[in-house]
């Protein structure tokens, strides 16, 4: 497909922005955990990520482990942990319906906690849904307590509770020998953490969903936009980004509004059969030796027009915040910049990581630019080219901003973009 686009070219957006709680809750993250998905093939997702992404095998839990009903493939790069879970055996049918209805998708978020028992306890007395009472796991390494609620979707958070345990990911595991030829042959992908996780909800669970997060888990909201702020001629979107207290971790939360044609939200909650997880954004200390070695492995990115990167180039020319990337290779390998007065961020988004329309990933470099300090104005066109870019529409596409917060909207420098689904 193709289609005619028009992106904010500028960062300038009216969003907002919510403060910090005055008092720390009674119970706190320590972040991201890992991520478990739910696939047709485990063994094969597994291979996938080693060798596109340059993760390395880390952990195994199947038959040789004494686990009869499901297999487990955890990679790991650097304190990015993917698990790929599959079942053993026909009679799996909750699992064969997940895979049916949202096809290889994440199922657990999880998060690292203090406390996990005391965690689990007050989230279900506000009102989670429980999943896994809280309970005990050990080998000969310690021991680690586990608890799971439901979240959206079909998508759920365990809390993972690690003290002294000193075993490969969580016991019960291996550790997986198998080893990737194409880490060797390839330079290093240089993944440090998850930098956010995103969510994409039906059309008015936006807000539902935004509360559960501050009821459940004491997490506060950073900022938000809506359809106001963030549309085009045909759909929009609105968004709420839900953190912790030292927010260490960021839980995006998106959702359609009401247009002419469906928006990219839109699309991926019908191709994924309701909510679910819409991307992972894995940080990097380099994202042009990032870039290069996955482009190498073979991993497709989606591709940026050359106005884009003429515009950059402008607008960057009137800014005080200097790149210290070369502009040329940024534009060579199609990442996206983003900046303020105080400093930027690199960003790449990779095509669909399966057949649907709907994960994919993201790769982010920031430079003086952490999203827990920045009180300027917020560079917030990568949402905006997203929201464009990733829909599979036909017809041309117009977007508007708002500058002044009134109800007159100006159209923004016109771009051809040619964007392909496969």
């Amino acid at each position: 497909f193709e289609c005619l686009v028009y992106p904010l070219l500028y960062s300038h957006t009216n969003m907002t922005e919510y403060s910090k709680p005055a008092e720390r809750p009674e119970h706190r993250f320590f972040g991201f955990d890992h991520c478990l998905f739910y696939v047709s093939n485990a063994l094969q997702a597994a291979d996938y990520y080693t060798t596109k992404f340059g993760f390395d095998y880390y952990a195994y839990q199947g038959l040789e482990t004494g686990s009869r009903n499901f297999v487990t493939h955890v990679v790991r790069k650097d304190n990015v942990f993917f698990g790929f879970r599959s079942p053993l055996n026909p009679n799996e049918t909750a699992f064969g319906e997940f895979i049916t209805k949202h096809g290889d998708a994440v199922k657990d978020v999880a998060f690292t906690v203090e406390d996990c028992r005391a965690m689990f306890e007050t989230a279900v007395k506000r009102g989670a849904t429980p999943v896994a009472e809280p309970h005990e796991e050990k080998d000969d390494n310690g021991s680690v307590i586990l608890a799971t609620v439901q979240t959206y979707g079909d998508c759920v958070h365990t809390f993972v509770e690690r003290k002294g345990y000193n075993g490969i990911f969580l016991p019960g595991y291996k550790a997986h020998h198998k080893v990737q030829p194409a880490n060797d042959r390839f330079d290093d992908t240089k993944l440090l953490f998850i930098d956010h996780i995103v969510g994409n909800q039906p059309d008015a669970e936006m807000t539902p969903v935004a509360q559960w997060y501050e009821k459940i888990l004491d997490f506060h909201r950073f900022w938000s936009v809506d359809d106001t702020q963030i549309h085009t001629e045909y759909s929009s979107l609105r968004s709420i980004v839900m953190t912790d207290f030292d927010r260490v971790i960021k839980m995006p939360i998106n959702e359609p509004a009401k247009g002419k044609k469906k928006s990219q939200i839109q699309e991926y909650v019908e191709y994924n059969g309701g909510a679910g997880v819409q991307h992972i954004a894995i940080s990097t200390p380099d994202i042009i030796a990032s870039v290069k070695s996955m482009k190498s492995r073979g991993l497709d990115f989606l591709t940026i027009p050359k106005t884009y990167y003429t515009n950059l180039r402008e607008r960057l020319a009137k800014s005080p915040t200097k790149v210290k990337e070369d502009l040329a290779v940024i534009e060579e390998l199609n990442i996206l910049v983003d900046f303020d007065d105080n400093g930027y961020l690199l960003q790449i988004f990779t095509k669909p990581v399966q057949d649907r329309p709907t994960l994919f990933i993201e790769i982010i470099q920031r430079e003086n630019h952490d999203v827990s300090t920045r009180r300027q104005s917020r560079c917030f066109g990568f949402l905006l080219f997203l929201f464009c870019t990733l829909p599979h529409l036909a017809s041309p596409l117009l977007f508007w901003y708002n500058p002044t917060g009134t109800s007159s909207f100006q159209p923004c420098f016109p771009l051809l973009y040619r964007f392909f689904v496969c």
